[in-house]
């Protein structure tokens, strides 16, 4: 499962659908729920993100 998560389409996929989720949530989704919904939506992408660019400079040759 870590090999399939870690995956650069994968971490494409969660970081493209979250980044997009979380700016759609608190418009589709009204109150704290909707707020709550798009920051931990937000979380998610962010952690995403960031495991796309530590890979990619562990991949940059020195």
């Amino acid at each position: 499962m870590k090999s399939l998560l870690s995956a650069r389409p994968t971490l494409w996929f969660l970081f493209l659908f979250n980044l997009v989720a979380a700016a759609v949530a608190p418009f589709v989704v009204d109150g704290a729920q909707g707020v709550a919904t798009g920051v931990g939506m937000g979380a998610v992408s962010l952690g995403a993100g960031s495991a796309l660019l530590r890979d990619d400079r562990q991949r940059q040759p020195a």
